[in-house]
This record gives C-alpha cells, sequence and structure tokens, in this order.
C-alpha cells in the first residue's frame, strides 16, 4: 500500500534529493494522516459514547489532535519547501521543525485535558457496557495506527524528515493506548471491576509524554545538534579525496532545515605548495560539493610542513603522549617554535564533553608535563576544545 500510494502521488518519487518532491512526500503523509485519523476519531467517539468509557473518548480526542496534527504538517512542508528569498537567505526548511513543535503542545494540551478527565472519572465511576462491535471498531482502528506508523517510518526514513518519524513513533503510541482502554473494557467485563479512570490517566501520560519526546526531537535541531559520525566521515573523506589535500579537522554543519545545510572545515595542505594552487583546488573543492553533495561548504586553509622530519617526529610524539593520557584524545594545527632558550610546540586538542572544566585544567597540565619530559626545552602552548561530532553514548 505504501509503495502504491508513493508511486501515485508523488512523482520522480526515487529523487529524495529533490526540495518539490520531498514536499510531495510530506503532503502524502499529511493527507493520509488526516483522513486515517479522522475516521478513527469519529469512530471511536461513537464507540465511547455507546459505552460511556472517558478512555476510550481520550483515545478519540487523541486521534483528532493527530488529525490536526497533520494540518499543521501539511501546512509546514508546503512552507518549508519554499525558496531562499531576500529575507531568508539560507531557505525556510526550519519552518518544518516549527510546526512539528506545535503538533507537540497541541498532544501535550491534549493529555492535559483527559488528565483532568481521568481524574473526575476515578473520583465518580461509572458502570461500562460491552459491546462486541465496538471492540472490533478498536482493534481495526490498532491495525489502522499500526500500519500509519509504519507508513510513517517508511517515508521519513526515505526523505530523512525528524517531524514524520516523531509521527510515526506517536502513532505507535496510540496503538499502546488503544490497547489498553480496550484492556480496561474487557477488564470490566470479566470482574465488574471499573479501573477504566485510571486506564484513562495512564493514556493521558502517554499522550503527554509522546508530546514532550515530539518537542524533544524538534527542539534539537533548532537548538542545533552536533556532526553525525556519518555525515562526518562523508564529508571529510570527500574533501580528503582530492589531490594537494592532507588532511581535515573542525568540521561544523549548521542545519537550516532537512534539505538545506551549511558547513566549514578546516583542510591542511602542504606548506610548499604556491598558494594560489591550494587555492585553486579549495574551490573546486566548495564547487563540486555543492553539486554532489549538496551543500554549501566554507573551507579554511592550514599549512602544514610535510617535508620537515623534526616537525613530524616531535607530532608523532605529543601524539603518543594524548594516547597515553586517553585515546579519545586528537590534535590538529601542530607548529615548532624554536627560540634561544626553549622549543615552542604549539597545537589544538579536541577532548571530549564529558570533560570538566577543572579537568581540562589537569589535562594542560598533564599534557605539558609529560612533553616536557621528553626534553627539558620542550613548552607547550595548547589550545582544548571540545569537538562538534556526535559522541557514542
Amino acid at each position: 500500500m505504501t509503495e502504491f500510494l508513493v508511486k501515485k502521488f508523488v512523482k520522480d518519487y526515487k529523487n529524495t534529493e529533490r526540495a518539490s518532491v520531498r514536499t510531495e512526500y510530506g503532503v502524502l503523509a499529511s493527507m493520509v494522516g488526516i483522513f486515517c485519523n479522522v475516521l478513527l476519531f469519529a469512530g471511536k467517539l461513537a464507540v465511547g459514547m455507546v459505552m460511556r468509557s472517558v478512555s476510550v473518548m481520550a483515545d478519540a480526542f487523541n486521534n483528532l489532535s493527530d488529525a490536526a496534527s497533520s494540518v499543521i504538517g501539511f501546512v509546514g512542508v508546503k512552507m518549508a519547501g519554499k525558496p531562499a528569498d531576500r529575507e531568508h537567505p539560507f531557505g525556510h526548511g526550519r519552518i518544518e521543525y516549527i510546526a512539528a513543535l506545535v503538533v507537540a503542545f497541541l498532544v501535550i494540551e491534549v493529555g492535559l485535558t483527559f488528565f483532568k478527565s481521568s481524574i473526575q472519572k476515578i473520583r465518580n465511576p461509572e458502570d461500562l457496557s460491552f459491546d462486541l462491535i465496538s471492540m472490533l471498531i478498536l482493534l481495526a482502528s490498532v491495525l489502522v495506527k499500526l500500519w500509519l506508523s509504519r507508513f510513517n517510518k517508511t517515508l521519513g526514513k526515505r526523505i530523512n524528515s525528524s517531524v514524520m518519524q516523531a509521527t510515526a513513533t506517536d502513532a505507535l503510541g496510540d496503538v499502546i493506548t488503544t490497547l489498553a482502554t480496550m484492556a480496561s473494557i474487557l477488564f470490566f467485563h470479566f470482574t465488574n471491576i471499573n479501573i477504566d479512570g485510571f486506564v484513562g490517566l495512564v493514556v493521558s501520560l502517554i499522550v503527554m509524554w509522546a508530546g514532550v519526546g515530539i518537542a524533544r526531537d524538534t527542539l534539537e535541531p533548532l537548538i542545533g545538534q552536533p556532526v553525525d559520525p556519518k555525515l562526518y566521515r562523508e564529508i571529510t573523506d570527500f574533501v580528503e579525496s582530492y589531490d594537494g589535500i592532507l588532511g581535515s579537522h573542525d568540521l561544523i554543519v549548521h542545519n537550516y532545515g532537512p534539505t538545506r545545510s551549511l558547513a566549514s572545515i578546516h583542510a591542511e595542505v602542504p606548506n610548499d605548495v604556491d598558494i594560489e594552487t591550494s587555492h585553486e583546488i579549495i574551490d573546486k573543492i566548495e564547487r563540486d560539493a555543492v553539486k554532489k553533495l549538496g551543500l554549501f561548504l566554507v573551507i579554511h586553509m592550514d599549512p602544514v610542513a610535510v617535508k620537515d622530519e623534526r616537525v613530524a617526529e616531535l607530532k608523532a610524539q605529543v601524539t603518543g603522549v594524548l594516547k597515553e593520557i586517553d585515546g579519545r584524545l586528537s590534535l590538529h594545527d601542530f607548529r615548532v617554535v624554536d627560540g634561544e632558550k626553549q622549543i615552542n610546540l604549539i597545537f589544538d586538542v579536541v577532548v571530549p564533553h564529558s570533560y570538566t572544566n577543572d579537568e581540562m585544567k589537569q589535562l594542560r597540565l598533564d599534557i605539558a608535563e609529560k612533553v616536557n619530559r621528553l626534553d627539558s626545552r620542550y613548552e607547550c602552548v595548547i589550545t582544548l576544545e571540545y569537538g562538534y561530532v556526535a559522541e557514542d553514548s
């Protein structure tokens, strides 16, 4: 069914890098979500009124909020697909994140409303009525939501949409809440004990938690995320694949929406090559990055001494010291400045984010002390910095 809908309503569906194609995927997901959730809302509301079940009605209005979320998602995707203009030179891609944040608040509001209703139901419980047809309708809604979750997850992965992934998670949460609601009705039918209010309470908490999860997922790219290790390797391998580039570091990626990113990186070039030659290589990499990666890349050149064996040996020794202290440490921008009575070793060290300020101070002292043991003339000028790549948890 998913592939049928995609092929039917998304032109050039394989070319997911194009913003227009991505917008069509978003519109399709939104329209399918609106249709399914309105249908589920009507069915569950009728069932809830027949059974006099607050948990079923809470679940029904949760589906209605999901339909409203799909409407907002539709508007957000359409606006996010607008091209860059004078007021927004980086495009409108982040509107998709803002739309998802609005959705998150709607979901939380629905959860709060039925949290209050469930408390009242616990204080003043009412008898529930069991109806086989109504239960079958609820079971059908579970199957629809399972499909809807898989549908959004498949499309979300295909176009790298965090909003669709969040919608998929929300739909899976709806499956859990509906199953819990069915369990409370069956429990009352066989035991005559009414736990509907308590189940409604649990359902409302699950709904609110889903809203918080969506908010968290959409706030992260707005606040700023570290570079994904896979993307980091893709960009650095791309840059370092060119002749005349010795290495790279300090990659920073700025996200302006799922289809537009800007990045900067330091590329190491031989210091004995004419600067115009290196500059021409850098220009070519920047142009190719737009064509091949869809990435606006700004590259800073770092000259590196490649034929100075002494500098290379000192760099290797200092690298060994860092690995001895902590295997996660790495260095770059290594330079040697000779003085009359001392030799300054100037370099930057990338440290894990787990390091505290006190640990950073101690690390600087430890590195300087161990390097000085190699030769009493060595004086370290160290810049400690955190990396911009996501670390393994």
